[in-house]
């Protein structure tokens, strides 16, 4: 854990829904870099505003998912990865943490990021700047369907990085933050795995369909909220330019969920930073030290569940390590998966 002892027990959080500008249809990597350098333009801007109209005590902001690129589209692994992946070091960074610096916030958001680690591949990270505007964190999703992750090159990510590099959690001055990145929010084990390292406030960014009713992944992020004693701060994109898909496909709804499960706020469809509330981090942690039946937390037993995880073989580790891959690779690896599973009558 990175740590920051000097505490705040209450603050404003912000989840900033903004349209992400697709960097698809550009021609190269120059010009997919300057689409990504007008997007950051407009955010130092949006955040500006914001901040000015919530009040200074609004400490961290949660960027959607795809804010900087859009996602791949017809791109093959390497080209996606030449042109709109960013360097665990790059400008993008550099930009979006003198936003971090100058406002005094945590800034979370996610990102195509490339790692020297594994030259033929990219991964999508989340991340949170502080505001030194240093990275205090960095997560790698870890399940996707269409793009690589920590698991498909599990040994040797483990071996750069660790169990801890693959679940952080950053201890700061705002609680103990960590990321779930877009369709995880269905994963319960990932969340779970960053409670169990101290995760207080999950920073949640992603690109998905709003629905006025409920779908499954607002209802997952009340039950991660409830279940993990913990915030929610759920961001969605308000829309994606730039593509062929229609521009509000995924479009509203960002909200942030406290730890009894209660939305505190949400937006509608459209640019918004209507969606802040405030995060009192004394009243979590009262809660998590109460005994009671509603200390769910507290009544975990794992121990129950573990042999079980070690016996059950789904979708397979290490499929990446070896030799150049193709976007087949992901249908190909997961209809193998389901067969060797409907022959064991699990499905």
């Amino acid at each position: 854990m990175a740590d920051n002892t000097d505490n705040l027990e209450s603050y404003r959080a912000l989840a900033l829904q903004v349209t992400c500008y697709a960097v698809n249809q550009t021609s190269d990597r120059h010009e997919a870099r300057s689409l990504m350098q007008n997007s950051i333009n407009r955010l130092a801007q949006q955040i500006a505003a914001s901040i000015a109209f919530i009040g200074f005590d609004c400490r961290l902001i949660v960027l959607p998912e795809y804010f900087l690129t859009g996602f791949p589209m017809g791109d093959s692994l390497l080209g996606w990865a030449e042109k709109a992946c960013i360097e665990m070091a790059g400008a993008e960074y550099e930009a979006l943490g003198k936003i971090a610096q100058k406002h005094k916030i945590f800034l979370a958001g996610n990102a195509y990021e490339v790692d020297p680690n594994f030259p033929r591949l990219y991964f999508q990270t989340c991340f949170i700047l502080d505001p030194s505007g240093s990275i205090i964190l960095r997560y790698r999703r870890l399940n996707s369907l269409f793009a690589p992750t920590p698991h498909d090159v599990w040994d040797k990510y483990l071996d750069c990085y660790g169990l801890e590099g693959v679940f952080p959690v950053a201890k700061t001055a705002i609680g103990n933050l960590a990321a779930l990145a877009s369709e995880e929010i269905l994963y319960p084990e990932v969340a779970r795995c960053l409670a169990m390292r101290g995760a207080e406030i999950f920073v949640h960014s992603t690109s998905e369909v709003y629905n006025k009713n409920l779908t499954p992944k607002d209802a997952a992020k009340i039950t991660r909220a409830v279940e993990n004693m913990a915030y929610v701060v759920s961001t969605n994109t308000a829309g994606i330019a730039n593509i062929a898909i229609p521009i509000a496909s995924a479009d509203g709804g960002s909200k942030i969920i406290d730890h009894r499960g209660i939305v505190l706020a949400e937006t509608g469809a459209g640019e918004s930073m209507a969606a802040f509330a405030e995060i009192d981090l004394a009243a979590l942690r009262r809660d998590r030290r109460r005994p009671g039946l509603n200390n769910l937390l507290s009544r975990q037993r794992f121990e129950l569940y573990a042999e079980s995880y070690r016996q059950s073989h789904f979708y397979p580790a290490n499929t990446m390590l070896e030799g150049e891959v193709d976007r087949k690779h992901f249908l190909q690896t997961q209809q193998a998966t389901i067969e060797r599973l409907a022959k064991l009558g699990i499905i």
